[in-house]
């Protein structure tokens, strides 16, 4: 048994600005969907470990150093004692700055650069986009954080779909 467990790490920004999907509707008739034109956002960070079908989300209005610290935190509780968590993450500036808080159970490995089809917490953010929260229209910044945390919360509260959608094969150890 291996004392390494594989995280992905990512960050995505969700609002009022947001995404329109496909929707259902009788034949002959062409549906309609508002968007909104304006720009209050939340960003989810997530990380996910598809071995333990474990995630670890945080809400917040900004990016940065401090959300990135207090997020590594938060995965940093959640290892399982004994082993060291590799996270696998972009090459944001939060990500690579030296000011970033790290800790001792946690190993930060970026991706080469432009490449997000490697990270599979960008799958995540598709789905989150599709099923919980395309189509929306929010008052303000607390109805996006209340609808991103129970979007999150909605998907990984199901077993197994941290496995399913973010496991790779080339990330087991």
């Amino acid at each position: 048994m291996s004392n390494v467990d594989v995280w992905f790490q990512d960050e995505a920004r969700f609002g009022q600005h947001g995404t329109i999907t496909r929707l259902w509707t009788d034949k002959g008739t062409r549906p309609r969907a508002i968007r909104q034109l304006q720009y209050e956002f939340s960003y989810i960070f997530g990380a996910v470990c598809p071995a333990n079908d474990t995630a670890v989300g945080l809400v917040i209005n900004e990016v940065g150093i401090e959300a990135m610290t207090a997020h590594l935190k938060m995965i940093s509780e959640k290892v399982t004692p004994g082993k060291i968590a590799i996270i696998v993450l972009d090459r944001a500036s939060w990500h690579k700055s030296k000011k970033l808080n790290c800790y001792a159970n946690i190993r930060l490995l970026p991706l080469p650069a432009a490449s997000p089809e490697l990270n599979p917490v960008e799958q995540l953010w598709q789905h989150l986009r599709d099923k919980f929260l395309a189509n929306r229209v929010f008052k303000g910044s607390s109805e996006i954080v209340d609808a991103c945390c129970d979007a999150w919360n909605a998907y990984v509260d199901v077993s197994g779909t941290i496995s399913s959608l973010c496991s790779r094969s080339w990330a087991v150890l």
